[in-house]
């Protein structure tokens, strides 16, 4: 659905020192810079697939997802999405497409989401038994109810989230685009969002590329991952093999039974201490050590619970970015 060539885009960047003499300068002679936003990237992403597209601020994703959509034009490379060059933006391509991005919106503001959605049938030319049917569904997946019929103005942050979703698929499109579509949510919010999403890709086959500062979207939503850098590809790959290789370490998580009574001074016996509270401690431990770090916890310990867990994703991504770059710098 989705194949991506040495896609490159680089900007020229005026650059000048504050001031007013070299305001003035620049006015005769201007100097600039390239900027690479996107700098030779490669990946494919099948039919059906829900794919995460991580990077830190300033990676090139939302640059990415906006060539992908046929917003910019690529410097260089070849793209091609659901068959088509999206550069050329023909109604057939954007008929199968959407960008959902959440920190801009398609909402009329002072009207009700069921006009939005009233115009985007006619802009789609989505027969109307198929608008009703579909439009039948997403209020029902989204619990929209009569949120479709107050002012967009009235609506909630995480309301106007999903009315944008509603909106933005209303065409069923098999290619989703989502940058940061749970941004300013909280977390009753996000997991329906991360809900509904999942539902659409199973119910329609469509393709989901999503961007996310919120791991926990990436970790319910995504088995692969394409990561990007400074608009490098740095990994691409299945989301957990990711992690076991970058932090290959387990984290055992125990509550002790008297919480008022401290946690005990010693713990570093059992491995590296990340946390320590009264009520609970955190050690880090390799792999293969966690049945016997256990064991002896559990046999020194006035143990309530126990529970052993992966490093955060969030620990992981950023070895990921560290170790790229001290690469990067040596080579």
């Amino acid at each position: 659905m989705i194949d991506v060539r040495g896609l490159r885009k680089h900007y020229q960047v005026h650059r000048r020192p504050p001031g007013l003499g070299a305001a003035l300068r620049s006015v005769f002679r201007r100097r600039y810079e390239t900027v690479r936003a996107v700098d030779g990237i490669d990946f494919s992403v099948g039919e059906g697939e829900r794919v995460g597209f991580l990077g830190p601020n300033g990676a090139g994703k939302t640059t990415t997802l906006k060539m992908l959509s046929g917003l910019l034009h690529p410097t260089e490379g070849e793209v091609t999405v659901a068959g088509h060059v999206p550069r050329r933006r023909e109604p057939a391509f954007l008929k199968q497409i959407t960008l959902v991005m959440g920190q801009k919106q398609q909402l009329l503001w002072d009207l009700p989401p069921a006009e939005t959605f009233a115009m985007n049938r006619a802009i789609y030319d989505i027969p109307r038994a198929q608008f009703d049917e579909t439009l039948e569904e997403l209020v029902r997946l989204l619990e929209l109810g009569e949120l479709i019929q107050k002012p967009t103005r009235q609506l909630s942050l995480g309301e106007r989230m999903k009315c944008e979703l509603a909106a933005a698929l209303l065409h069923r499109p098999r290619v989703l685009f989502l940058d940061e579509p749970t941004i300013g949510l909280d977390v009753s919010m996000q997991a329906t969002v991360r809900s509904f999403v999942r539902a659409y890709n199973e119910r329609f086959g469509a393709s989901v590329l999503l961007t996310s500062h919120y791991m926990e979207d990436v970790v319910q939503l995504c088995p692969r991952v394409i990561v990007i850098d400074r608009g490098r590809l740095i990994y691409d790959g299945d989301l957990r093999a990711l992690a076991l290789k970058v932090r290959p370490d387990k984290r055992i998580v125990v509550r002790f039974r008297d919480p008022n009574g401290g946690a005990p001074r010693d713990l570093g016996r059992f491995g590296k201490v990340v946390s320590s509270e009264p009520s609970q401690a955190t050690i880090q431990v390799a792999a293969e050590e966690v049945s016997g770090a256990v064991a002896r916890m559990l046999g020194a310990l006035a143990v309530a619970d126990l529970t052993v867990e992966d490093p955060p994703l969030e620990e992981v991504m950023s070895e990921l970015f560290r170790t790229s770059r001290e690469r990067a710098a040596g080579g």
